[in-house]
């Protein structure tokens, strides 16, 4: 479980492709407070750590990952929002964050709003994926609160030091992002296709 707010950001050094898999290499500060088999998340997506080398680490996302997530887009020197697990006890500030990616989304449209930057992404909806008002959604990794919930696309307002601290900064109309929707939106959606 993750809360959302991202440590720290990591740079991609390496990528190799291995029956399917991809093992990337990533260099960051907090590669020495980590240990194999520990969770990270990258842009959201939850990947162990399978080794580490100074100040870089390994994770490996199986296919699976690659289907639904833009991990396979990732090229080196791209940067990634990190966050570890939650510990038993800490503060929730995000909200709760499986670091299981629902899909991947699309920046449509980036406007000024004195004092902070709107991001208005579209998803597909087939997925029966859901937003609303005020609600909570994660965005490579960055939980968020929706403004503007449409039937396939939703708009978040960003806040400078999160836009500096995150890689919301790189994000351009057309950047493809890791969407995760609120596991209660997922439950409650769940539910209601049993009637």
């Amino acid at each position: 479980m993750f809360t959302g707010i991202i440590e720290t950001l990591g740079a991609i050094v390496d990528l190799k492709n291995e029956e399917g898999n991809l093992h990337l290499t990533v260099k960051s500060t907090i590669t020495n407070e980590l240990k194999i088999d520990q969770s990270v998340a990258h842009n959201g997506v939850c990947l162990t750590v399978v080794a580490i080398n100074n100040d870089e680490y390994v994770v490996t996302a199986i296919q699976e990952t690659l289907d639904k997530t833009n991990i396979g887009l990732l090229e080196i020197d791209d940067v990634v929002n990190l966050e570890r697990a939650m510990k038993l006890g800490d503060r929730l500030d995000g909200h709760m964050v499986q670091g299981h990616v629902d899909e991947v989304g699309v920046c449509k449209k980036i406007e000024d709003a004195n004092g902070s930057t709107v991001f208005t992404f579209e998803y597909d909806t087939s997925s029966k994926n859901i937003t609303i008002e005020k609600g909570s959604v994660t965005i490579n990794g960055v939980s968020l609160t929706v403004v503007n919930s449409k039937a396939k696309e939703f708009s978040v307002a960003i806040i400078p030091y999160t836009y500096e601290h995150t890689t919301f900064k790189n994000f351009k109309v057309g950047t493809k992002v890791n969407l995760e929707f609120d596991v209660i939106g997922k439950y409650v959606t769940r539910l209601n296709s049993y009637k």
